[in-house]
């Protein structure tokens, strides 16, 4: 299985969240974790960011 790793400009711009929205909702549970990437970088899964996008699609939908 092939991983392709996001950097956090590119969860923000997928997500249309700020950099404090994504960490605050990683601390609540409610965004995917990012994982290390060595040092003092890191990055999201790309497919877990797209669930977690089709998650939320889903849910408004639903709601609608």
């Amino acid at each position: 299985m092939t991983h392709t790793i996001l950097r956090l400009p590119g969860v923000k711009s997928r997500t249309g969240l700020s950099r404090s929205s994504i960490y605050l909702r990683i601390a609540n549970g409610e965004f995917p974790a990012s994982i290390s990437l060595g040092g003092r970088a890191v990055g999201w899964l790309e497919h877990e960011v797209d669930d977690w996008l089709a998650e939320k699609v889903e849910q408004s939908r639903a709601a609608e």
